[in-house]
């Protein structure tokens, strides 16, 4: 079965993840059947779905109407009319397995031999789910994330039955309803977001307990030192302290005494009013960012890296799934693998190794695969290679961007939708490398753009350039990479596109937006300018007055009114706006390359130079551009009344 045969889904369950997962696999365009054990659990679930689509319809995150995409939705109670027709069901109910595996039982007497049968568990084996049925080879894990319309990630897991053909389409399916999935590909106990995610409470919890630290100064170094978006403790506390409680006790781990505590004073966290902080009568987390400055987060770190190299190491995530998962997932600022390379795999097993020894628990038992890694020579980022290659030549693995070459067109898009797709140190390294290293007999043409539907970029993240801003020769080297990349490139910008990233997009070429687009400089908000040569290219594109505007004010204009003031080629709306990209890029990729590589080299530096000298640098593109074949190619179908085919000659 491939993800064209999928046209039926059901969704089992109309708790907050079902109608969740329903209303996506709706807004994709699936028909789709909501099932739960009562009807009046179903229609609140209904109710809810059609609450989100109005308020993601007014906030033009959708471009169809709520009522077309309600369309796509039945409800039903009866379990065996509700998949009669499913191609793929997705099991979406509580977390117990006795249950899971009574549904499971009937799913397979109940849905189409052909069906694809998923559980949505977090926790639970999809190994034993499947062993209720008589096709295991058909079970797979679909692991959605919480609220599962804002957050991005899925994961596929197998079960020790489960065919690639299963997970494959699995996977597939994610892509097509617009979510990113990675694939765990042997069922262990917390997958892979759990597993990595878990030391980052479990280890401060030790720390604590030991009298090493407070609670503030630990969430305090994490946040403020380490750019978590939340600190181990204040976690614990919205997610629930039982629950990692239960998570541990069940997979036989020691639960820090810090933790027991808590559970067996009820205080819980937020649902209770206290946890690690008060919520009731105190100002719940009240860390500072100047607390924290002595903890020592490469403990907790290590362990983190620790984890992923286990899973590694187990052939059950690559290291790009891994840090895929734990930056869409739970929000790391960068995923554990590349941070582990900067800060040196040696020093993260010498830590672990000064752990354990101390200690002799099984937790800082250092991985194989971390061990060899370091035996090996791939230390990290400073020796060319660690979890991941870091050659100076064209071979490269890429964390923060995704690209494609095909047809001439090279697709750049900026991929890190938990930031926004804020730049970054490594971001920009990345676009330079790309950029200085691709083949340009296969590129005629370069498109960027942002992953996720919120933006193409909303600026600089300055918690990604290691604790200082980075020297002014480092920022520009980037943008004018882009402006001088010896083809055209053209920014697709759908959402924020702010601070660096509107500098990103005034180094390309061309401009297309939606019209849900957003534009500006907010920087003299934070006593700053553009950095990134902002200045420089919005004076010389706009007039004066509106460039100064854009700059001084630091508010942000509509693409409309980017549109009308000429800071953008088109603002369209979503419907239009992959077919109106397309006519600028078949033009790009069918154009002569050696004419557009000189009209642009003519025209940027054409620019800043008098009439005279742009004139002569034009004459001399134009006597260069006679004597070549295009001219001959593109005079001869001019004559004869065909396209022509041009060959960069």
């Amino acid at each position: 079965m491939v993800v064209s045969d999928i046209d039926r889904v059901t969704v089992l369950g109309a708790g907050n993840m079902g109608h969740g997962i329903t209303e996506v696999i709706a807004i994709a365009g699936y028909e789709v059947i909501m099932r739960d054990v009562e009807r009046q659990f179903i229609e609140d679930g209904y109710d809810s779905i059609e609450w989100s689509l109005e308020k993601l319809f007014e906030k033009d995150i959708i471009d169809e109407a709520p009522d077309n995409v309600l369309s796509r939705i039945d409800i039903e109670v009866e379990l065996e009319t509700a998949v009669a027709n499913a191609d793929l069901v997705i099991e979406a109910a509580p977390e117990q397995m006795d249950l899971k595996k009574e549904i499971f039982s009937d799913l397979d007497a109940f849905a189409p031999e052909h069906a694809i049968l998923a559980s949505n568990t977090s926790s639970l084996s999809i190994t034993e789910i499947a062993s209720a049925t008589n096709r295991p080879e058909q079970v797979v894990g679909m692991h959605f994330f919480n609220p599962p319309v804002k957050m991005d990630l899925v994961e596929v897991i197998y079960g020790s039955e489960t065919t690639d053909e299963t997970a494959n389409t699995a996977s597939e399916f994610v892509e097509s309803i617009d979510k990113t999935p990675i694939y765990v590909r042997k069922d262990v106990n917390g997958f892979v977001v759990n597993s990595v995610l878990g030391p980052f409470g479990d280890e401060a919890g030790w720390m604590v307990s030991e009298g090493r630290y407070e609670i503030p100064e630990i969430d305090a170094a994490m946040v403020h030192q380490r750019h978590y978006p939340m600190g181990p403790f204040e976690l614990g506390d919205l997610t629930g302290i039982d629950v990692g409680y239960h998570i541990r006790k069940e997979a036989g781990k020691p639960i820090p005494p810090i933790l027991e505590e808590k559970v067996e004073a009820e205080e819980l966290g937020r649902k209770t009013g206290r946890g690690y902080y008060d919520y009731e009568t105190g100002d719940g987390p009240d860390y500072e960012s100047g607390q924290g400055e002595g903890v020592d987060t490469l403990r907790i770190e290590a362990r983190i890296i620790n984890e992923a190299a286990k899973l590694i190491g187990n052939d059950v995530a690559t290291a790009e799934a891994i840090d895929t998962g734990l930056r869409l997932g739970a929000g790391f600022p960068e995923g554990p693998c590349r941070r582990a390379d900067k800060i040196g795999l040696d020093t993260v097993l010498e830590k672990l190794e000064s752990l354990y020894e101390e200690y002799r628990e099984e937790r800082y038992e250092p991985a194989d695969h971390l061990r060899h890694l370091v035996e090996s020579g791939q230390t990290g980022e400073d020796a060319g290679a660690g979890f991941y290659e870091y050659s100076d030549g064209a071979k490269r693995d890429y964390t923060t961007l995704k690209h494609t070459v095909e047809s001439g067109l090279l697709e750049i898009k900026l991929d890190r939708p938990e930031r926004l797709n804020a730049l970054n140190e490594d971001l920009m390294n990345e676009i330079v490398h790309l950029l200085e290293n691709v083949n340009l007999d296969e590129v005629w043409a370069v498109t960027f753009e942002g992953a996720g539907d919120r933006a193409f970029c909303a600026g600089a993240d300055i918690s990604g350039f290691s604790g200082a801003a980075p020297h002014e020769k480092e920022v520009t080297q980037m943008f004018t990479t882009v402006a001088e990349f010896p083809r055209p490139v053209l920014a697709k910008i759908d959402g924020y596109c702010l601070g660096g990233g509107l500098e990103l997009a005034l180094a390309c070429d061309l401009r297309i937006a939606t019209e849900a687009a957003e534009f500006g400089f907010p920087e003299i908000n934070l006593g700053l300018l553009p950095g990134g040569g902002g200045t420089q290219r919005v004076i010389r594109m706009l007039s004066e007055a509106r460039a100064k505007e854009l700059v001084f004010r630091g508010n942000r204009i509509d693409a409309e009114t980017a549109e009308l003031w000429g800071l953008i080629n088109r603002a369209v709306p979503r419907a239009k706006f992959e077919e109106t990209v397309e006519a600028f890029i078949d033009d790009l990729v069918t154009g002569p390359p050696i004419a557009l590589r000189k009209a642009k080299q003519v025209m940027n530096k054409g620019r800043d130079q008098d009439l005279d000298a742009g004139l002569e640098m034009e004459a001399q593109a134009f006597g260069l551009l006679l004597g070549t074949e295009d001219t001959s190619e593109g005079t001869a179908a001019f004559a004869e009344d065909r396209d022509p085919k041009f060959r960069g000659e």
